[in-house]
C-alpha cells in the first residue's frame, strides 16, 4: 500500500471506522452543518449520477414517465392512510410557519408569529399520499390505467443516529407510483420493478442481492406486500437495497381515487410503489472496497481509465504526450471515460495512491523508457495486478480489460456472500453464529412474536421470505411449531 494511504483503517481492525473514512477521504462525501444531512461531494456525486442515468433507461423501457410532485404534503393528507402515517409519524419534520422577521436588537431573524400557518406542511418522508391526491384530476376511465410515473427528488426522515449515505435525515432518491385498473396488474407491476432493480444491482453496481417478500412486520407502511432486494456487505451483514411495494387499493380508497370500467362501474385504483435511494452508494462501497480505498466497478466509475505520464523534462513530456493523445481519443471513441493527468504540481506516487483511493479500474503509466519499447504498464484496480503490454492495440486491450474488471469484482462478490449463507434450525447455534454475520435460512412459524423474540435476543431481523431457494417442510427453532416458510434473517445496517 503507498504511503500515501496509511491513514486509511483496515476493514479487519474497524470495520465501521473504515466505512466513514473511505466515504471522506475518497471525496464522496461530508458531513453538513446540517444536523443529520450530508454533502455529496462532485466525485460521489457523480456515481449518483451514473445509477440514476442508468436506472432511468430500464425505468423507461417499461413504460414509466417522469414527473415531479411538492416537497411540502399538508398533514391532513397524511392522516388519510392510517397504517401509512403511524409509519411515518415519528420522522416527520413539520413547517408550521410560511415568515421570518428581524428580531428586537436587528441582529438576526426570528420566527413570526403571526405568520403560522392555517394547517401544517409536513416535508416528504415519501409522496404517496400527494400523488394520489393529484391522480384522481386524472383517472377517471379503464382507458387513463395503467399510469405509471416516477420522481427523482430527496425526502426527509428524521433520524437520530445517521451515517453518509447509509442514514441520513435527507438524502436522495427514486420513487415510482403507479395505477392500475386489477390487482393482477398491480402486482405484475411491483414483481416487474423488483427484478428492474436486481438487474441493475447484480450487472450494473455488480452487487448480488437476494429477492424476496417481506414479512408483515417488515412491509412498507400501507403495503399489502413489500417485495425487496438484500444485499451482504463485507461484514456479513445486510443492507436493503431496493424496494417494491404492491399497496391494493388503500391509497386509491383513502384518496377516492375511482375510474369506470369496461362495463362502465365504478372501482377503485390499484397501487404500487417502488424506491433505491442513495443508500446504494453505501452498498457499492462496503460490497467491493479494500483498505486500499474504492473499487468501483468500471459501468459506475465516473473515470474509467487514467493515464500517469512518468518524465524528467519537458522534452520526454512532449514525447509521453504526443503517443498518449490517440490513445485517448480511441478510448473515448469506445465510449470509455478517461483521464490524462499530467499536471506536474503532483508526484506520481501520490497520483498512483489518489487514484487507487477513488478506485479507477484501470491506470496506464507511460514515460520515455516505455516508449523506447513500445510499451505501457497497466495496473487493474480489482487485483491490484501489474502487467507491461505492448502500446499497439493498447485501446482493444483495455476495453475489454474493463469488461473482465466487472465480472471479475462481481463474481468475488458473489463468492463471497455465497460462502455465507446459511442453513440454520438449531437456535442456540443461531444465536452464536449470528454476531459474527451471514444470512441465515431458517424455518419460521410465522407469527409475530417470534419474529419480535429473534431481534430481541439477536439483533438480527428477518430480511425476506427469499425467492430461489427451496421452501421445505420444516419447525421453527424458536417455537418449536410447524413453519409456514424458510425466511432470510441477518443483522443489517
Amino acid at each position: 500500500m503507498a504511503k500515501e494511504l496509511d491513514f486509511l483503517t483496515k476493514r479487519s481492525e474497524d470495520y465501521s471506522r473504515w466505512y466513514n473514512e473511505l466515504v471522506v477521504k475518497a471525496d464522496l462525501a461530508e458531513q453538513s452543518d446540517v444536523r443529520g444531512c450530508m454533502v455529496i461531494k462532485p466525485y460521489g456525486y457523480a456515481i449518483w449520477e451514473k445509477m440514476q442515468r442508468l436506472l432511468d433507461d430500464r425505468f423507461k423501457e417499461t413504460g414509466v414517465q417522469n414527473a415531479y410532485f411538492p416537497l411540502l404534503i399538508p398533514k391532513s393528507f397524511l392522516s388519510r392512510e392510517a397504517e401509512h402515517v403511524e409509519g411515518f409519524a415519528k420522522e416527520c419534520a413539520v413547517v408550521t410557519h410560511y415568515r421570518l422577521k428581524t428580531n428586537e436588537t436587528h441582529d438576526g431573524v426570528v420566527v413570526d408569529p403571526a405568520a403560522k400557518l392555517e394547517e401544517e406542511l409536513i416535508i416528504r418522508p415519501t409522496s404517496e399520499t400527494i400523488i394520489w391526491n393529484t391522480f384522481k384530476n386524472w383517472i377517471h376511465s379503464y382507458r387513463d390505467l395503467p399510469l405509471v410515473v416516477n420522481q427523482w427528488c430527496n425526502v426527509m426522515r428524521w433520524e437520530m443516529r445517521t451515517r453518509l449515505f447509509l442514514r441520513t435525515s435527507e438524502f436522495l432518491w427514486q420513487e415510482g407510483h403507479t395505477a392500475h385498473a386489477t390487482r393482477e396488474e398491480a402486482e405484475d407491476r411491483a414483481k416487474m420493478m423488483l427484478k428492474v432493480y436486481a438487474d441493475f444491482a447484480e450487472q450494473v453496481m455488480a452487487v448480488p442481492v437476494v429477492q424476496g417478500v417481506k414479512s408483515e412486520t417488515e412491509r412498507f407502511a400501507g403495503a399489502l406486500d413489500t417485495y425487496t432486494i438484500e444485499a451482504m456487505m463485507q461484514d456479513g451483514k445486510a443492507l436493503q437495497s431496493g424496494t417494491s411495494h404492491f399497496l391494493g387499493q388503500n391509497f386509491g380508497k383513502a384518496f377516492n381515487v375511482t375510474f369506470t370500467d369496461e362495463q362502465n362501474q365504478p372501482q377503485y385504483a390499484w397501487a404500487t410503489s417502488w424506491g433505491v435511494s442513495t443508500r446504494l452508494m453505501g452498498a457499492l462501497i462496503m460490497t467491493h472496497s479494500d483498505d486500499n480505498g474504492l473499487v468501483l466497478p468500471p459501468r459506475l466509475a465516473p473515470t474509467q481509465v487514467v493515464i500517469v505520464p512518468i518524465y524528467k523534462n519537458d522534452e520526454q513530456l512532449q514525447k509521453v504526450n504526443a503517443a498518449v493523445n490517440p490513445i485517448v481519443e480511441q478510448l473515448r471513441g469506445m465510449g470509455i471515460s478517461v483521464k490524462y493527468d499530467n499536471a506536474d504540481n503532483r508526484r506520481p506516487g501520490f497520483k498512483f495512491a489518489d487514484y487507487e483511493l477513488k478506485g479507477v479500474p484501470v491506470r496506464l503509466v507511460l514515460g520515455a523508457r516505455d516508449l523506447e519499447n513500445g510499451t505501457v504498464e497497466v495496473m487493474r484496480r480489482d487485483t491490484l495486478e501489474k502487467e507491461t503490454r505492448q502500446l499497439e492495440g493498447i485501446a482493444d486491450y483495455v476495453r475489454t480489460l474493463l469488461d473482465d474488471i466487472q465480472q471479475n469484482i462481481y463474481q468475488k462478490a458473489k463468492a463471497y456472500r455465497d460462502a455465507r449463507i446459511y442453513e440454520c434450525d438449531n437456535y442456540d447455534d443461531f444465536k452464536a453464529r449470528v454476531k459474527n454475520g451471514g444470512f441465515f435460512l431458517c424455518h419460521w412459524d410465522g407469527t409475530a412474536e417470534t419474529e419480535a423474540k429473534i431481534k430481541e435476543d439477536t439483533q438480527a431481523t428477518i430480511r425476506c421470505v427469499p425467492f430461489g431457494f427451496e421452501q421445505t417442510p420444516g419447525t421453527d427453532m424458536v417455537s418449536g411449531k410447524p413453519a409456514v416458510a424458510r425466511v432470510l434473517i441477518a443483522r443489517s445496517y
